[in-house]
């Protein structure tokens, strides 16, 4: 299938090339407009009790949300002083402005709090008329500081946008001089850059079209850029790479496309496959913010390889022996595999020395993910000192009443009085602070309950646990919202999805790896890897990210990690290792299938792939890693979490850890039940590249033997 859609390719190589790179630029042109439509909420449960409360305290009062609150400093012991205040802010344009609540004096009279509630409820539109009465939160005479939900919104989508600006410039340059390094030349180092802009341009254009139906979180650009960059240069290695291979064996240009896309491409689509499908799992969760991650990494990633597998045949297809035009010095003499070699001699000459100890270093790599504690974004999120953060940490500790961080408590129906007294019981509540009162109307009564501890600690959770314990009013149903318990229940929805995830990521693995290999042994294999290469990694970012070692020269604020994040780097790692063990074994395969001895394919494949494989990883940590530089702490701890998951994976788990055990394994590795091997070779996917030549006739590839 694979080598005769190679032919095809080749043959109508000009068609394809045109065909794919017009539609990606259009899908990019007509993309822009995704920009415009990008959400900035998506973190809460949709159908939780806290999402709930929400719904029903709006539905009765309207939005009550504090969008933005500003702290003005001043004399506000004496009235007129207030006044000044209560007089400026009447006048904020109703167009932007829904209502606004205070001015409220702090204890000491020296602060008072302003909760401004703009008119729209969508994120989008909220930061724009938030841009809109930004000039007109000053005051005359009073200094303020302006924190709460939308301009933290806005701080972070700033400071992240500018982050990905920077990581481009600094990380696009690098990669293409590391291209030239690695091939050796400029036109075959461009290769993969066309490919990966292209990717990207088409996921715009996919990510446009699903934001006209639903929600669309713009960390979804994010995600995109990321992965069609990096699984391009990826695919674009592998392929460039075995094409070269083929020339140099003496093939003619349409011969070696061809054993290019039956080999590489092959691998190249199972391996996007396990990827897209790791991404998948992300849809299982009903938070909008994850599911636009998935839509964002499904579509760059599955681009990525249709690209590669079209234009990318094409293009080789039109160069031929022109692929090296423009070739460094260095490329003189074809890279060696003498040290590749060596190092599996060395391997395979004490497999239990080598596979022991570094099994036992990952599992003690990954011992602190037990102890992981989960978190939402929050202002934490923004450097110290920001002015947004300054500020929300100043509203949620002089008016947690007021904050967004306390309790909303609901209660719909039910008699007045017994409300009240409900009320004053949760007042009694260790970790409760002050109870006050929002509004009574429609037969719902809405009220905020301040907490005395940080919104994410233990004891506000216990808080939240103990106020949804208590016996509700008679004939009354009682919601708890609040930050708290929208953290509580996302987490808990986390949980009841993650098992369906985890039996997606590893049904999917197991199933595919056996169609593209035929061993149930190696897919076994293959899945206990990426699970010790993913706990090593979430153990040490643990370690880091809430432990705080290192917190100060990260620049960061050691907390629970954002569980968003983390569902979204587990899907991300585990199909990424997948993805440099489908490399590695398929050229182990194709030796095995040649007639190579268990320790003779091990070698063969580490010999051809170990270069393209750290490559490969050194390239995504380039593009990946400059995140570790952003200003946004969620968006530093995925550049931070990539770099080590890459570096672990393609050079202690997939250089040393998997040669090692497959020499302890021996025959067994490559071993599948008659039954089924025979259903896999029916299917035809175990398309080995043939050894003769293309039939000038048939142009098909022709089995010998």
């Amino acid at each position: 299938m694979f080598a005769k859609w190679g032919s095809i390719a080749y043959r109508r190589r000009w068609v394809v090339l045109i065909a794919t790179v017009l539609l990606a630029v259009l899908g990019g042109v007509w993309g822009m407009g995704v920009f415009d439509k990008l959400s900035q909420g998506g973190y809460e449960a949709p159908s939780s009790e806290a999402a709930r409360a929400d719904k029903v305290a709006e539905e009765a009062f309207g939005r009550q949300n504090g969008d933005v609150i500003v702290i003005y400093r001043g004399d506000f012991a004496n009235p007129l002083e207030l006044k000044k205040i209560a007089d400026h802010i009447s006048g904020f344009p109703k167009d932007d402005v829904l209502k606004t609540v205070g001015p409220v004096p702090s204890d000491d009279k020296q602060q008072a709090l302003v909760a401004i509630t703009l008119s729209s409820g969508d994120s989008n539109e909220q930061i724009k008329q938030f841009e809109d009465i930004q000039k007109q939160l000053n005051v005359d005479g009073f200094t303020q500081q302006v924190g709460g939900l939308v301009p933290t919104q806005k701080a972070i989508n700033d400071m992240s946008q500018a982050d990905l600006t920077r990581a481009e410039m600094f990380s696009l340059p690098l990669v293409l001089l590391l291209l030239v390094i690695i091939f050796g030349g400029l036109v075959a180092a461009s290769l993969p850059v066309v490919v990966g802009g292209l990717a990207i341009m088409g996921a715009l254009g996919v990510l446009h079209g699903i934001a006209i139906f639903t929600e669309v979180n713009s960390f979804a650009v994010n995600v995109a850029s990321l992965l069609g960059l990096g699984m391009a240069i990826d695919y674009g290695l592998f392929m460039v790479g075995r094409f070269r291979e083929e020339l140099a064996a003496g093939r003619t240009t349409e011969q070696a496309v061809g054993r290019t896309v039956a080999s590489a491409g092959r691998t190249v689509m199972f391996s996007a496959t396990l990827l897209v499908i790791a991404l998948a799992g992300l849809l299982i969760f009903p938070h909008g913010f994850l599911k636009s991650l998935a839509y964002g990494g499904m579509s760059s990633v599955a681009i990525a390889a249709l690209v590669s597998l079209t234009l990318l045949p094409a293009l080789l297809g039109v160069l031929g022996h022109r692929v090296d035009k423009l070739a460094m010095p260095w490329r003189k003499k074809e890279p060696s595999e003498r040290g590749w070699r060596s190092l599996s001699g060395k391997v395979m000459k004490r497999p239990l020395l080598f596979a022991v100890p570094l099994i036992a270093v990952l599992a003690a790599l990954g011992a602190p993910f037990l102890n992981v504690q989960f978190g939402q974004v929050t202002e934490k999120v923004l450097p110290e000192g920001n002015a947004v953060r300054v500020a929300t940490e100043n509203i949620n500790h002089n008016f947690s009443a007021l904050s967004n961080t306390g309790l909303k408590i609901v209660v719909k129906g039910g008699d007045q009085a017994a409300v009240q007294e409900f009320l004053g019981k949760v007042k009694d509540v260790k970790g409760i602070g002050e109870v006050q009162p929002l509004g009574a109307d429609k037969g719902v009564t809405s009220a905020s309950a301040g907490l005395e501890h940080d919104a994410l600690s233990d004891e506000s959770k216990q808080a939240l646990e103990d106020v949804r314990a208590l016996t509700p009013p008679p004939n009354a149903e009682v919601l708890v919202g609040g930050t708290t318990a929208i953290v509580t229940d996302s987490l808990d929805a986390i949980a009841d999805g993650l098992p369906l995830m985890i039996g997606l990521l590893v049904g999917a693995t197991l199933i595919l790896m056996f169609l593209a290999f035929g061993s149930v042994v190696l897919p076994i294999k293959a899945v206990v890897m990426s699970a010790l290469s993913l706990s090593a990694t979430f153990g040490v970012l643990v370690w880091v990210f809430q432990e705080g070692h290192g917190a100060d020269l990260l620049g960061i604020t050691p907390g629970p990690l954002e569980s968003g994040i983390v569902v979204l780097m587990a899907a991300i790692v585990f199909g990424l290792s997948t993805d440099y063990e489908v490399f590695l074994l398929s050229r182990m395969v194709e030796a095995r299938g040649q007639g190579a001895t268990t320790e003779e394919a091990v070698t063969t494949g580490l010999a051809k792939t170990g270069r393209v494989i750290t490559s490969a990883a050194l390239l995504l940590i380039v593009v990946t890693g400059a995140f570790a530089f952003s200003q946004v702490a969620m968006m530093r701890f995925v550049g931070v979490g990539m770099i080590l998951a890459l570096a672990l994976d393609a050079t202690v788990v997939r250089m040393l850890l998997v040669p090692a055990v497959l020499k302890l394994l021996g025959n067994a590795a490559w071993w599948s039940p008659g039954p089924l091997k025979r259903i896999q070779e029916r299917l035809a996917l175990h398309d080995e590249p043939v050894d003769d030549d293309f039939d000038d006739e048939v142009r098909e590839p022709v089995a010998v033997g």
